[in-house]
C-alpha cells in the first residue's frame, strides 16, 4: 500500500459541496480584491486566535515581513530566532535590514533552547521571533519572562501552528503580533498561497494594513512605502470553509500521532515528544532515525511519502553565507538535520495507513537493509 505524505483530495472531498458553492458564489460576485470575504474571514480568524485583529496577507513571509516592518526594524537591529525553521523567517528579518541571531534549539521540541536565549539579547535586539515548529509551542512563560525582563517585544511565528495552544491559550495570541500562512499543506491551509497577521495591537494593526495594500491609507493615499500583500477574496472563502473544521483536522492529527505511538516502536527512532502544558497540533509528524538516508531511500522504494523539514540549517544555507556561521556554530540544530524524517501526517489518515508507514520503518531496521547501509 501507498502512502501518500499528504492528501488534499481527500479533504476537498469531504467539502465538495460547500466549497464549490462559496467559489462560485465568489466568482459570480465579481469582487476579488479586500471585499467582504476577507474582512468575515478576518473577524472569524481573529476571534478564533483569541485577538482584536487579523490581518489578511499574501503569504506568511509577508506575514512576518510586514510585522518587522510595522515594528520599525531596519540595519542594525538583531532579531533572535532559531536557525532551524524555514528559510522565509530568517528572510523577513534580513528584507528589512536587520540581522538573525540565531539560538540552538532543544532537542526534545526543535524549538528555541529557552536556557541559552538570555545570553544571546544585546543591547541591538530589537525582537525575539519564536517559530513554534511542526506545530508544538514553544514554552511561551519562559520566553515571555526573559522578553519582559530584557524589555524586548516577541513576535510570534505561528505559520504552522494553527490552533496550537500552551496552556490553554492559542498560539498567537501571545506576542506584541504572529504570522500564519495558509500554504495548501498547512493546518489550515487555502487552494493557494496566503497568510495572516494577528495581533491586539490595535496601532500595529493598522500600519500592517496599510504596507499590504501598497502603503494606501486611504484611496490613492500612500503615506508610506508599501507592498501588494494582499490575500484574495477567493481565498479568504475558501478559509472561511475550512476554519470551522479546523479544530476537528486538529483532534485527527493528535489521533494520527497517538496511533503513531503506539504502531512505532522500534528503539532507532525517537518519537516527537508533546511539551507539558502545551497541544502539539502535529503540523509535521518529525521523527530522528538512526541512518536516516538510507531509511528514507527504503520508505520512499515502499511507496511512502516520507519528507525532511529541514535537511539544511537557515545558517549553513548559501543564502547566509554573509553571516559567517561555519558547521559546528549550532550543533543540536546540526545533528538534528542530519537525523530527522517527516512521516506521513494528515487529518484523514487510516489506522491502516499509520501501520503501513511504521511496518516499513521496522522492516528496514529488522530486516537487513540497515546492516547494508554500514
Amino acid at each position: 500500500m501507498s502512502v501518500p505524505f499528504v492528501d488534499l483530495r481527500r479533504q476537498y472531498e469531504a467539502l465538495k459541496p460547500a466549497m464549490d458553492e462559496t467559489v462560485l458564489r465568489v466568482i459570480g460576485k465579481g469582487m476579488f480584491i479586500l471585499g467582504d470575504e476577507v474582512e468575515r474571514f478576518e473577524q472569524e480568524f481573529a476571534a478564533y486566535c483569541g485577538v482584536r485583529h487579523a490581518i489578511g496577507v499574501a503569504s506568511g513571509l509577508d506575514g512576518l515581513r510586514l510585522v518587522l516592518r510595522a515594528l520599525g526594524l531596519g540595519p542594525g537591529d538583531e532579531v533572535i530566532t532559531p536557525p532551524n525553521s524555514f528559510i522565509a523567517t530568517a528572510i523577513a528579518i534580513t528584507d528589512c535590514g536587520a540581522r538573525p541571531v540565531f539560538v540552538d534549539i532543544d532537542p526534545e521540541t526543535y524549538n528555541l533552547d529557552l536556557a541559552k536565549l538570555e545570553a544571546a539579547i544585546t543591547p541591538r535586539t530589537r525582537a525575539i521571533l519564536p517559530v513554534h515548529l511542526y506545530g508544538q509551542p514553544v514554552h511561551m512563560d519562559v520566553l515571555l519572562d526573559v522578553a519582559r525582563r530584557r524589555g524586548v517585544p516577541v513576535f510570534e511565528d505561528a505559520c504552522q501552528a494553527h490552533g496550537a495552544e500552551w496552556r490553554g491559550k492559542r498560539a498567537g495570541s501571545f506576542g506584541v503580533a504572529a504570522a500564519f500562512s495558509f500554504y495548501p499543506a498547512k493546518n489550515l491551509g487555502c487552494y493557494g498561497d496566503g497568510g495572516a497577521v494577528v495581533t491586539s495591537d490595535d496601532a500595529l494593526a493598522e500600519k500592517v494594513r496599510v504596507l499590504r495594500h501598497v502603503g494606501q491609507s486611504e484611496k490613492y493615499k500612500h503615506p508610506v512605502r508599501g507592498y501588494n500583500a494582499r490575500l484574495d477574496e477567493l481565498q479568504a472563502a475558501v478559509l472561511r470553509v475550512k476554519l470551522p473544521k479546523l479544530d476537528s483536522w486538529n483532534d485527527g492529527r493528535r489521533r494520527v500521532a497517538k496511533l503513531y505511538a503506539e504502531a512505532l516502536r522500534v528503539p532507532e527512532v525517537r518519537l516527537p515528544s508533546e511539551t507539558p502544558g502545551a497541544k502539539h497540533i502535529y503540523h509535521v509528524y518529525c521523527v530522528r532515525a538512526e541512518r536516516r538516508d538510507a531509511l528514507l531511500d527504503h520508505l520512499k522504494a515502499r511507496g511512502i511519502g516520507a519528507l525532511i523539514h529541514y535537511p539544511i540549517p537557515i545558517h549553513r544555507q548559501g543564502a547566509y553565507a554573509d553571516l559567517g556561521l561555519a558547521e559546528g556554530s549550532f550543533p543540536v540544530t546540526e545533528r538534528t538535520a542530519r537525523e530527522i524524517v517527516s512521516l506521513p501526517m494528515f487529518p484523514e489518515m487510516t489506522e491502516a495507513e499509520v501501520r503501513e508507514v511504521a511496518a516499513a520503518v521496522q522492516s528496514f531496521y529488522r530486516g537487513g537493509e540497515a546492516a547494508r547501509a554500514h
